[in-house]
């Protein structure tokens, strides 16, 4: 039956799955992408981890190995960009997505710089620090990538699945920042306070977004992850943390400790990988269920469209009068168009019912994304308007949370509202100056 000629409970109804169906199926494309996303940030750890000892070690120790992860990043990238060109960028709800398509769009960016970057580290005109800085940019802006599609996903089983991997693959990230701030001590003998508030700063936000990670992934991830903290790998890991926090100028480490620091943490950056990619399949399974789901439900609304079709010409009035009496409790005067009424009215309850209480679990689910959002704005102010580090940014927020007794949070709105009023008394006040 052409939609025109249906009867419009029914014609709206089957528009709104049609609606979610297509949203799914772009959710799932997405989905896919994030998958690349993850296998091309872990090769780019890899990479960005074996490009700080080659430039460390001032020697070609680490350069074949180097190449080959290079070679590993290439292919991945490559797979990554045709998933970002094959996106439809035209499709109607596209003005929803415009935070997605822009990190994208500095993804891009930073890929094409990649050659440039990988020649200038092997001509050894970068320090090891600033080619950290460089691989860790475009990391975080692939990582920027994940966030966003997390907070566009419209299913809040996948978007659990999705906080959960955006988490763990930052806290990941962090692990990969830590061994590198390592290698630069170890290599050195020593840590300075500077190196030593980092290294805390890293350790710290690793713990917050496995506890993130904890709450939104499913008991398989969580008993993978557990497994990783029973290792003997993470036990030395924290024992070279307690050597690193110990040194100075004046108390000072072998050096070589530097390469030990490097392959434990090179172990437990793999190892965190499999959860990871545990996280991935969970991930494209969620979507594959769920648009399973949605075609049958749209497949129910058609066989009662179909039921429909075979009323007679005045079905149209008998079903509206049936739905309206159905809801009286009047005696219905055709008993197979009150039946269809209260079919109708059954499964626009569900479909009612079923859309509640995703928008429920979806607001619940993104108060943690919303949170993050604040935070990273917050920080970006403080460095801003008193020219801090990111890491001294985020130290004077936590300081400051400490003292109030208040959630990270809590200061971080509280900073924001007050910057906003400062932001809306200034124009009064430069107006009180030209009068």
């Amino acid at each position: 039956m052409p939609d025109h000629k249906m009867p419009p409970t029914l014609r709206f109804m089957l528009a709104a799955r049609r609606c979610e169906l297509h949203g799914l199926e772009s959710l799932s494309v997405t989905c896919e992408l994030v998958t690349r996303i993850s296998q091309l940030v872990h090769q780019l750890q890899k990479e960005r981890g074996y490009s700080n000892v080659y430039l460390g070690n001032r020697t070609d120790h680490y350069l074949h190995q180097l190449d080959a992860h290079s070679a590993g990043s290439a292919a991945v990238e490559r797979e990554v960009h045709d998933c970002f060109l094959s996106m439809d960028t035209a499709q109607a709800n596209a003005a929803d997505r415009a935070r997605l398509f822009n990190r994208i769009a500095y993804v891009l960016h930073g890929l094409e710089e990649l050659p440039g970057l990988r020649r200038r580290i092997r001509e050894r005109q970068l320090s090891p620090r600033q080619a950290t800085q460089a691989f860790t940019r475009l990391i975080g802006g692939l990582l920027a990538v994940v966030f966003e599609a997390a907070d566009t996903a419209a299913d809040p089983s996948i978007t659990r699945v999705l906080v959960a991997l955006f988490n763990f693959m930052q806290g990941k990230e962090l692990a990969g920042q830590e061994r590198a701030a390592g290698v630069e001590g170890f290599s050195r003998g020593h840590f300075d306070d500077e190196l030593q508030a980092r290294l805390l700063h890293l350790q710290e936000g690793q713990e917050r977004c496995v506890d993130i990670f904890g709450e939104f992934a499913d008991a398989e991830a969580n008993a993978l992850w557990q497994q990783i903290l029973d290792t003997d790998t993470v036990a030395q890991v924290i024992s070279l943390r307690g050597v690193a926090k110990r040194t100075s100028a004046i108390a000072q480490v072998d050096p070589g400790l530097c390469e030990l620091w490097f392959d434990l943490n090179t172990r437990r950056i793999d190892a965190m990988k499999q959860v990871e990619s545990h996280l991935t399949q969970c991930l494209l399974e969620r979507c594959r269920r769920s648009i399973a789901e949605a075609h049958a439900d749209l497949d129910n609304h058609r066989a009662l469209l179909g039921r429909v079709a075979q009323m007679d010409a005045g079905s149209d009035q008998a079903l509206l009068f049936s739905v309206h009496s159905s809801t009286l409790d009047v005696p219905p005067q055709d008993a197979v168009g009150n039946h269809l009424a209260r079919s109708v009215l059954d499964l626009l309850h569900e479909q009612n019912q079923r859309l509640q209480q995703v928008s429920d679990e979806l607001q619940e689910t993104r108060e943690t994304l919303n949170e993050r959002k604040l935070i990273e704005r917050a920080k970006k102010l403080l460095m801003t308007d008193y020219g801090l580090s990111e890491d001294a940014a985020y130290a004077r927020l936590r300081q400051s949370a400490m003292e109030r007794s208040m959630r990270l949070v809590d200061v971080a709105q509280s900073l924001l509202s007050f910057a906003a009023r400062k932001a809306q008394e200034k124009p009064r006040s430069d107006k009180g100056k030209r009068i």
